[in-house]
C-alpha cells in the first residue's frame, strides 16, 4: 500500500480529534501521548496543550478536499469514542465519511463499550473499517465482542503492542487481524510465540493476517532500535487484508 503515513497498514491519517486519557495497560507507553509532547514543543497547530484531549471542527473537511481514493486512519492521536467526544462530534465525523464515499476509513478504539450504545440508532458507513486494540486478556478480548455486535463491512482488531498470550479467542464475525510489538525506549518484549499462537487462530478462522512489526524487541529476545528487528515473522512479511477490501487497497 503506497503511503504517506509512517502507519505500516494504511495511507494517510486524519485527526479531528487529539489527545486521550489511558485506561488499560496498552496505553502505558502511548506513542501518540510521546508524540504530541515533541508537537507541542514544535509550536505545532492543534498540540498547544499537549496531550489534553481537544475536537479540531476546523479539520473536518480534510478528507472533503483530497479527491484521489485514500485510505484513511482516523484520529491516530486519539480515540474518537473517547467518553469525553459528544454524540454530536462523532456524528459530524461520520457525515464526512457519508460524504466522501471513494475513500476508506479504518477507524480503531479501546473504548469498545461505546460502540454498541452509539451504532444502536446509527449505521455504520459501508466505507468503514472499524477495529478495536486487543493487547491482553483480562483487556482486550472482551472489546471483541461488543465490535462484534455492530454491522460494520469490515471489523478488525489492532493486536499491539501484544502483552501476552492470549491463548484461544473467538473472531466469529471478524474480517481482519493487525499484530505488534511495543516500540520505545520502555518497550515490553513480544515473545514469537505469542504472534504465532495469534497467527494460528486467524488461520483457523480464515482471518487475513498482517504482522506490523517486532518493536523495540526483536525475535530473538535482544532489544534494539524497530527499524533494525524488522517486520519478518516466520522468515517472511504477512501483509494480508481483508478479502473484501482487497480492490480498494
Amino acid at each position: 500500500m503506497a503511503s504517506d503515513s509512517q502507519i505500516e497498514w494504511t495511507e494517510q491519517t486524519w485527526n479531528p480529534v487529539t489527545g486521550c486519557t489511558k485506561i488499560s495497560p496498552g496505553c502505558k507507553h502511548c506513542y501518540a501521548e510521546i508524540m504530541a509532547g515533541r508537537l507541542k514543543a514544535m509550536g505545532a497547530v492543534g498540540y498547544e496543550d499537549g496531550f489534553r484531549l481537544a475536537l479540531h471542527p476546523e479539520r473536518l473537511a480534510q478528507p472533503l478536499q483530497r479527491k484521489k481514493d485514500t485510505v484513511y486512519f482516523v484520529n491516530s492521536m486519539s480515540d474518537l469514542f473517547h467518553e469525553a467526544v459528544p454524540d454530536n462530534f462523532i456524528d459530524q465525523v461520520f457525515d464526512v465519511i457519508r460524504r466522501t464515499p471513494h475513500h476508506t476509513y479504518q477507524i480503531l478504539t479501546k473504548r469498545a463499550d461505546r460502540l454498541t450504545g452509539y451504532f444502536a440508532q446509527r449505521s455504520c458507513p459501508e466505507n468503514v473499517w472499524l477495529g478495536v486494540s486487543v493487547e491482553d486478556r483480562a483487556y482486550g478480548l472482551p472489546r471483541i465482542d461488543y465490535l462484534r455486535q455492530v454491522n460494520a463491512r469490515i471489523r478488525f482488531l489492532s493486536v499491539e503492542p501484544l502483552l501476552e498470550d492470549l491463548g484461544e479467542f473467538d473472531l466469529t464475525g471478524i474480517h481482519w487481524v493487525i499484530v505488534g510489538g511495543e516500540s520505545g525506549p520502555k518497550a515490553r518484549p513480544m515473545r514469537p510465540e505469542w504472534v504465532q499462537n495469534v497467527k494460528h487462530v486467524s488461520d483457523k478462522a480464515g482471518v487475513a493476517f498482517f504482522f506490523k512489526q517486532w518493536g523495540g524487541w526483536g525475535a530473538d529476545g535482544v532489544k534494539r532500535h524497530k527499524k533494525a528487528n524488522g517486520r519478518l515473522f516466520l522468515g517472511k512479511t504477512w501483509d494480508a487484508y481483508p478479502v473484501a477490501a482487497v480492490t480498494s487497497v
